[in-house]
């Protein structure tokens, strides 16, 4: 395990069409809108990559030029595209974005049916090679909730990677939009189920407030995320259920995300560790849990995926995986200037993140 050092994320890439300022689909269509590569696990590969850490994506996409220009953007945040397959079937996702302000929450539009992910095997990818040099397996709820092949390329990666003894990392990551490929089961019933079969094999299970109760079907107390009331509480034992239920996870963590309005939220977040049946609370002032506040939302998607990116690099950092309460005080810090970025990438350094765990968060210019 120790000569291991490639991190891997396996889901979807797709287009990002953002709609200028806050103006709503219907005003600024048609007209220019602002396009970008994104997606969950390819936010994490690309936080991951600019930190410089080997890390390599896996997902699948159209033989085209915009396919080209995708990769050429993994490429230039430091992200492999080996294990990258290129499709003759199959498009490229897409997702449209309305931001949000005020009373006014964002909107998301996916158009992501039949996409080259969604459309591609199991069996297709090639697994020996990308668990070869391997050290972290992660992935989210999104990509199962694509497609029956793409639910089963989740299931058969995570089971090969912990077969191997890599590390595996799933986000729950709940989307009721998606999960609508089996006609059989409602959206919350087919995502229990598909879950049920891929947490056994997860080490680290991340989620939100209302993640464990949609995915697992555990609910913490009366929370009330939409209405801005957290029994943040309650969270440990939510965690410590999680753990009881699937023996293999050894560290739980939730993003607490308390929603006073579009733009603004109060953010922090807990990691419980299963070994030790002690929670850690992120920020803390005092020894007390004091959300970071957060009044000006640049833009809040890929907030929660730089909460996971800022947890796997610190839980693998020789200084900072010395403390639980370091590991989450840095996810919580990353993902906290997340929201201050453009885009769904996060581009803040391990000196900025750094700062603002030390409780540096005025804003005023570095000169």
């Amino acid at each position: 395990m120790s000569d291991r050092k490639t991190f891997v994320s396996f889901g979807e890439v797709m287009l990002r069409v953002t709609m200028p300022g806050y103006l709503r689909f219907r005003q600024a269509l048609p007209g220019p809108t602002d396009m970008s590569f994104a997606g969950a696990e390819a936010n994490v590969a690309a936080f991951l990559g600019l930190q410089g850490l080997p890390v390599e994506m896996v997902s699948a996409l159209p033989e085209n030029p915009i396919s080209d220009a995708c990769i050429a953007n993994l490429n230039a945040a430091g992200v492999g595209a080996r294990f990258v397959l290129r499709r003759k079937s199959g498009r490229l996702g897409i997702y449209f974005v309305e931001a949000g302000a005020n009373q006014r929450p964002s909107n998301v539009i996916y158009d992501r049916d039949y996409s080259a992910i969604a459309l591609t095997p199991p069996d297709a990818y090639d697994w020996e090679a990308i668990f070869k040099d391997c050290r972290w397996f992660h992935i989210t709820g999104i990509t199962p909730a694509l497609s029956k092949n793409a639910a089963e390329a989740a299931e058969l990666g995570v089971k090969m990677a912990r077969d191997r003894g890599v590390t595996v990392s799933v986000d729950l990551n709940f989307r009721k939009k998606l999960w609508n490929w089996d006609d059989s089961y409602k959206p919350r019933e087919l995502a229990r189920k598909v879950m049920a079969k891929i947490i056994p094999h997860a080490d680290i299970v991340i989620g939100n407030e209302e993640d464990a109760d949609d995915m697992l079907n555990i609910k913490a107390g009366n929370s009330d995320a939409a209405g801005g009331k957290l029994e943040t509480g309650k969270y440990p034992d939510v965690a410590r259920q999680i753990t009881e239920k699937y023996p293999n996870v050894s560290k739980v963590a939730f993003t607490l995300r308390e929603s006073i309005s579009a733009s603004h939220n109060n953010w922090g977040a807990m990691l419980y560790n299963k070994k030790t049946d002690t929670p850690c609370f992120a920020p803390e002032n005092k020894g007390v849990y004091t959300p970071y506040e957060i009044h000006n939302i640049v833009d809040r998607i890929g907030g929660g995926d730089s909460f996971s990116a800022g947890l796997i690099y610190a839980l693998q950092d020789s200084e900072l995986s010395k403390s639980d309460c370091d590991v989450v005080s840095f996810a919580v810090a990353a993902s906290c200037l997340c929201h201050s970025i453009y885009g769904d990438f996060n581009f803040s350094t391990k000196d900025e993140i750094l700062s603002l765990m030390k409780g540096s968060s005025s804003g005023r210019i570095v000169r």
